[in-house]
């Protein structure tokens, strides 16, 4: 048997697709042999549907993309908000706040990627060996996103630099919920 049929956790539905390639051409009952087939285009269906391979490993260019939308779906409406304005100048005056508010957007984004279960998210090839990827891009996207479009719509004119960053935290931290919903919900190919 190969590699794949041994028990390995890297088995994926090409592994799948071999295997059954592989019971089709040893069996000499036509009938046996369409079975066989009906499991291949079965396998096929879910894996098209989003039932195989419903772990998420790798961040991809359309992980990224899913991010992105996930951060201004959820950041637009907050950025025509007064309140946001208010709640920045706040957190300018107490720095331990906005270091506070910067941790749980952090705590947020992770406990939705690797807490939360809404699908199994697991760590493959992290930074320096122990900083996962998809957390520090979904923080980055969404951090890129907030000040491009505070400063673009003009919320931020950055006159006021500590303040403006401040103000931008507070929509960076929204923006990082929904990239992270963003990135996991519609699945993975």
């Amino acid at each position: 048997m190969s590699r794949s049929a041994e028990g390995s956790d890297e088995t994926t539905i090409d592994d799948l697709y071999e295997q059954l390639e592989t019971l089709a051409e040893t069996v000499d009952d036509p009938h046996e042999r369409t079975e066989v087939r009906r499991t291949m285009r079965l396998a096929d269906r879910l894996s098209h549907n989003g039932m195989v391979n419903r772990v998420i490993t790798e961040f991809t260019g359309k992980d990224k993309a899913e991010a992105f939308v996930g951060s201004v779906v959820i950041g637009m409406p907050l950025l025509v908000e007064d309140g946001v304005l208010e709640i920045g100048e706040f957190l300018a005056t107490t720095p331990a706040f906005f270091v506070v508010n910067l941790a749980l957007a952090a705590a947020l984004v992770v406990g939705i990627l690797y807490v939360a279960d809404f699908r199994e998210v697991q760590i493959h090839n992290p930074y320096f060996g122990v900083v996962p990827r998809r957390p520090v891009w979904v923080l980055g996207i969404a951090f890129t996103t907030a000040t491009a479009m505070m400063t673009l719509w003009g919320r931020v004119t950055w006159d006021e630099p500590w303040v403006n960053l401040c103000q931008v935290s507070v929509i960076f931290t929204a923006m990082a919920i929904g990239g992270s919903l963003g990135d996991i919900l519609p699945g993975e190919d």
